[in-house]
């Protein structure tokens, strides 16, 4: 496994980098740019359409920097400057988990304070210099793709709530005994809470601005299954923990043909050092799993980037409001509800059934999206009906 990007570019190129970026989250990030790119198109193909409309915003100009502004820049550079150059002056401490120094309470104060204060005055001294006499009021154009930064920020903060929410129920007890910890952790981020608490927030801001909410799950429809199947390549190459249960079933003879680790596998130096030590291996990163496990996260790249691959295929064809989300809906909550039967996790009962957390929501998406094709499937059969 590969915890660190450094860690891949040393099994890619043999050239060994103090390079401490997580796999994981450099792959989450590289998710979001992959959805960014897939949203924007769409955007752009459904304004194309006529299905979408670019709107105006009245913005006021040459008014000097309200007292709102210069905190926000101050708080943003003093983030900047007390992380970043606190990772500087404590390498070491980085290096050995990137994540958790990120969400702990260590840095640098005074460069913080002093980046702070910079960025304070700067956006200060630029609105002073575009100021007016009277300040006034003008009217712009803009298109809704033109909203994919607000959209991103947005979706990945309140994403980041709703994954660590989920995961502290998933955990509950824990979560009861250590709220703080659990929540400020480094790990457990459920990714259905990510998903939820980002949709709507995507939703929310797509309504604000005049936009039908079935055009809006359409759009982000493709953008959320590459995103899923991007991640999953993350967790599949860090080890991250969310694997499968433990297979020690023999490879089938129709699939002899897989390496072995695609039908079980250990995850040797896993990103959080779970299992047994790896004999020979000193430092970081040297443990293994006792026994070889599904490796879920790979089968589920592999559906999910297919979906993709299937979604923005017919993307085109598909023009009937609402298909493609209910299309979306299906392909994964199917996908999901069935992994979850070789994925470890915590399980939840109810009436005497036993159920996950994920398990219960691609049951939902899978029910909510035939119900979706359902009622299309009517909305265009009821007219020729009454017509007869």
């Amino acid at each position: 496994m590969f915890p660190t990007i450094g860690h891949l570019v040393e099994y890619l190129f043999h050239i060994r980098l103090a390079f401490p970026i997580q796999t994981f989250g450099f792959f989450v990030a590289l998710a979001f740019f992959g959805a960014y790119i897939v949203f924007t198109a769409e955007f752009k193909r459904y304004e194309a359409n006529g299905k979408i409309h670019a709107f105006k915003r009245k913005i006021v100009i040459g008014r000097p920097a309200s007292m709102l502004d210069i905190a926000a820049n101050f708080i943003l550079g003093f983030l900047f400057g007390f992380k970043t150059f606190g990772a500087l002056f404590n390498y070491d401490l980085f290096a050995k988990n990137p994540r958790a120094y990120l969400l702990s309470a260590n840095g640098n104060l005074f460069i913080g304070l002093l980046t702070g204060i910079c960025f304070a005055v700067w956006i200060y001294i630029d609105r002073k210099s575009h100021r007016l006499n009277k300040p006034k009021v003008v009217e712009e154009t803009r298109h809704p793709y033109q909203l994919m930064g607000l959209i991103v920020f947005s979706v990945g903060f309140f994403g980041f709530i709703g994954a660590k929410l989920f995961d502290a129920a998933d955990n509950f007890n824990l979560f009861v005994h250590d709220p703080i910890g659990v929540f400020f952790s480094s790990n457990g981020f459920a990714y259905y809470g990510g998903l939820i608490f980002g949709a709507l927030t995507y939703l929310y801001i797509g309504y604000r601005y005049g936009m039908k909410q079935v055009h809006l799950a359409d759009i982000g429809s493709p953008g959320m299954m590459l995103a899923y199947g991007v991640g999953r390549i993350g967790c599949q190459l860090a080890g991250d923990g969310d694997w499968g249960r433990v297979n020690i079933h023999p490879k089938p003879a129709a699939l002899t043909w897989l390496p072995d680790w695609m039908w079980s596998f250990k995850y040797p130096h896993n990103a959080i050092n779970a299992g047994i030590p790896i004999p020979g291996c000193t430092g970081n990163y040297c443990n293994q799993l006792l026994q070889g496990v599904y490796p879920t996260p790979f089968y589920e790249l592999v559906l999910c980037l297919a979906m993709f691959g299937l979604m923005w295929a017919f993307r085109k064809k598909i023009k009937t409001p609402g298909l493609m989300f209910s299309i979306y809906l299906i392909l994964n909550g199917g996908e999901r509800f069935l992994i979850e039967h070789i994925r470890i996790n915590f399980n939840y009962r109810f009436l005497g059934i036993t159920f996950t957390q994920a398990e219960l929501i691609g049951v939902l998406m899978l029910l909510g999206g035939i119900a979706g094709i359902i009622s299309i499937a009517y909305k265009r059969y009821k007219p020729a009906r009454n017509i007869r």
